[in-house]
């Protein structure tokens, strides 16, 4: 299979087909049984990463740690209100992951980077210091934007009437991830020249 395939099986494994199936099931059995179905998909795929690889991977984990918190938030219940900010709380969690993940040697964004680049030599890149603080940035402005997103949306959920908050709430978790994006797009763009340029003059 070549990398490029890879990372969309990864894709669908860990994203859009959990996301599908719980979309589907929910209309034949409840929303935690759903949730608890939909989890197993990259759960198997972490159980078959981690028998191949024997060590855990990066971005299955995050994703499956974002259904197992779902499933907890669910399970707590609550008002309409509680049930607006759950989502947030996820996008929270994950914010916090990579934010946290800047105290550890390498922080989440390189183990995310490690599994989707297509280049055997990715790991070796971390001897330049550069990479090293590209990589700690990216991971900084994401975590940064992904908390933003949360926040906002919590507020919104307490201050905004609940057809406001439904009508403009994906404005803003769209925009922030796709800012995130663009910038991660452009500043990858630049950062790879450099490093280019510096891994040329030390030749």
């Amino acid at each position: 299979m070549s990398k490029r395939a890879y990372v969309m099986f990864t894709l669908l494994i860990n994203g859009l087909v959990p996301w599908g199936l719980y979309v589907w099931l929910s209309d034949y059995v409840s929303s935690i049984a759903a949730l608890s179905i939909a989890t197993l998909v990259p759960l198997i795929d972490n159980v078959v990463h981690l028998a191949k690889h024997r060590k855990l991977d990066a971005f299955g984990s995050l994703m499956l740690f974002t259904f197992l918190l779902t499933i907890a938030l669910v399970l707590l219940g609550g008002d309409e209100k509680i049930l607006l900010v759950r989502e947030s709380l996820v996008t929270a969690a994950v914010g916090l992951a990579f934010l946290v993940s800047l105290f550890f040697n390498r922080p989440l964004m390189y183990y995310l980077a490690l599994r989707f680049v297509a280049n055997h030599r990715f790991p070796e890149n971390w001897c330049y210091s550069y990479f090293r603080f590209v990589t700690r940035l990216m991971t900084l402005v994401w975590g940064i934007m992904l908390t933003m997103e949360a926040a906002i949306r919590v507020y919104m959920v307490y201050h905004l009437s609940t057809e406001r908050y439904l009508a403009l709430s994906n404005f803003v978790l769209y925009g922030f991830i796709g800012a995130a994006v663009l910038w991660t797009v452009a500043y990858r763009r630049h950062s790879s020249a450099k490093l280019a340029q510096i891994k040329q003059s030390v030749a």
